[in-house]
C-alpha cells in the first residue's frame, strides 16, 4: 500500500466559547478524517495542526487524546500519534469477530428483550434517515450504521459482549467511512440492512445468521478494496 498523502491544510477555526474550544477542534478533524480528507496512517503533528487551525498546542493534544480513545488515531511512543489503519489480516479478524458478536445477537432475539428488539427497528430507521438525506453527513452514516448492528448485539443483553463489540466497531469506522463514500450507493445499501432485520424480526434465525454472514463477508471485501489491501 502506497504512503498516506500529506495532509491537506485544515481550516482555522472561529471560536467564541472558549469552554467548547476542544469540542470543535475534535469535530473538525473527525469531519475531515470521514470525508476523506485526512487519510489512513496520515501523521497528526500537533504543531502544524496549532498553526493550521489557529488554536493553543494543548487544545490540539488534547482534541488528539480524543481521538485516540475513540479508535479513529493512534499513538506510539516516539512516534506520535497517526491516522488509524487497519492490515489485511485486521480486516479478516475484525469480520470474523463480528460475526461471533452478531451472530449471538440473532440467536438471542426469539428471548430478547422486547425493547431491545425495538431497538434494533430504531436503530434501522435512523440508518435509513442519514443514508437517505440528500447532504448526507458521513460520520452521521457511518455512526448510524455501526449502531445497527451494535443493537444486534445488544440483544444478548451482555454488556460485556457490548463493550467487545464497541471495541471492534472503533477499529473499522474509518474505513466503513471509506466503503460508504466508494460504494454512493445508500439505496443498496438501505435495501440490504432491511432485509437483514425482517428476517431477523421473522424469527428464522438460519435464513438470518446465513443472510449475516454473507454480509459481513461482502463488509470485508469492500473494506480490502477501499484499503487497497489484498488477500
Amino acid at each position: 500500500m502506497p504512503p498516506p498523502a500529506p495532509m491537506r491544510p485544515l481550516p482555522p477555526l472561529h471560536l467564541s466559547a472558549p469552554a467548547s474550544t476542544v469540542d470543535r477542534v475534535v469535530d473538525e478533524l473527525r469531519r475531515a478524517l470521514f470525508a476523506g480528507e485526512i487519510t489512513a496512517g496520515t501523521p497528526l503533528r500537533e504543531q502544524a495542526l496549532t498553526e493550521a487551525m489557529g488554536v493553543s498546542r494543548s487544545t490540539v493534544r488534547e482534541a488528539l487524546g480524543v481521538l485516540v480513545a475513540e479508535g479513529l488515531a493512534e499513538r506510539e511512543p516516539h512516534r506520535g500519534v497517526h491516522v488509524t489503519s487497519l492490515e489485511a489480516d485486521a480486516v479478516h479478524d475484525v469480520v470474523t469477530t463480528r460475526l461471533v458478536l452478531e451472530s449471538a445477537g440473532v440467536r438471542a432475539w426469539p428471548d430478547a428483550d422486547p425493547a431491545d428488539q425495538s431497538a434494533v427497528r430504531t436503530a434501522l430507521e435512523a440508518f435509513v434517515d442519514a443514508a437517505r438525506s440528500s447532504d448526507a453527513d458521513p460520520v452521521r452514516v457511518t455512526a448510524t450504521h455501526l449502531a445497527l448492528h451494535r443493537s444486534v448485539v445488544a440483544l444478548t443483553g451482555s454488556a460485556r459482549l457490548l463493550g467487545l463489540a464497541d471495541a471492534v466497531y472503533a477499529e473499522i469506522r474509518l474505513a466503513l467511512a471509506k466503503v460508504d463514500r466508494m460504494r454512493q450507493d445508500a439505496a443498496q445499501q438501505v435495501c440490504n440492512h432491511e432485509e437483514l432485520v425482517a428476517l431477523l424480526e421473522s424469527g428464522d434465525t438460519d435464513a438470518t445468521l446465513a443472510a449475516l454472514r454473507v454480509h459481513l463477508e461482502e463488509a470485508a471485501e469492500s473494506m480490502l478494496l477501499a484499503l487497497e489491501l489484498g488477500d
